[in-house]
């Protein structure tokens, strides 16, 4: 599903976020990324999407060649991912039913369709009455989780999380983790990239280390609190 081969990732001036990265995660797995601020994990994501090409080396994602994909077919490309990020970037002139359907009115979804998916995402993550409400009247949890609702919304096959949890308490916090569980066993492939070991560790999922652009390992976690 996902496939980094030797990915190496330099800037101009010399930096190098990445340096041969490889590793492969597959449909319905579960993955976080670990590593220190700095360490390349936003870079990392940021190749899958992708908003930036690696230097050398290949991502591939569904088959696709990322470096080597047309621009035309770039936005069918981005409807099969889904994208949570740790300040969940939602509109806050906007209703929580019309943040989780950007993505369908993007895609041109009709209106019945649309209802019917955002009311089943919503629904998924425990908000399904609090539809039209807006951002600003909800916890940062519940905002947390109308951002999980918009990422799944279109039924990704790959799910990214950048520090989804970083603004949250460790009870909401494992709500969140639970959320994406359920989403890879649903068939998803879900990376989680976050710098809290200590949750991290309270699931017992393979780990991407990474530190200084290098992966130093692809292992699963023992479910200890020592990772």
């Amino acid at each position: 599903m996902i496939q980094f081969d030797n990915v190496t990732k330099s800037y101009a001036g010399g930096q190098t976020a990445l340096q041969n990265v490889s590793f492969g995660l597959a449909r319905g797995e579960l993955a976080f990324l670990i590593g220190h601020s700095g360490a390349g994990k936003s870079t990392l994501l940021r190749m899958i999407m992708p908003s930036e090409h690696p230097s050398s080396g290949k991502v591939i994602v569904s088959g696709h060649d990322l470096k080597e994909l047309p621009n035309r077919k770039l936005p069918q490309y981005r409807r099969s991912l889904g994208v949570v990020f740790q300040d969940h970037q939602l509109l806050s002139d906007r209703s929580v039913f019309d943040n989780v359907a950007l993505p369908l009115r993007v895609s041109g979804f009709n209106h019945r369709d649309m209802g019917r998916r955002v009311r089943a995402a919503l629904d998924k993550v425990g908000l399904l009455g609090k539809e039209r409400l807006m951002p600003d009247t909800l916890s940062a949890g519940e905002r947390q989780r109308v951002g999980v609702a918009r990422a799944v919304v279109n039924r990704p096959s790959v799910l990214l999380a950048d520090e989804p949890t970083g603004n949250l308490d460790p009870e909401l916090s494992g709500e969140i983790m639970d959320l994406f569980e359920q989403f890879s066993q649903m068939g998803a492939c879900v990376l989680i990239a976050s710098h809290d070991l200590a949750l991290v560790a309270r699931y017992k999922h393979r780990l991407l280390s990474l530190d200084h652009g290098r992966l130093l390992s692809s292992d699963f976690v023992s479910g200890s609190s020592d990772v």
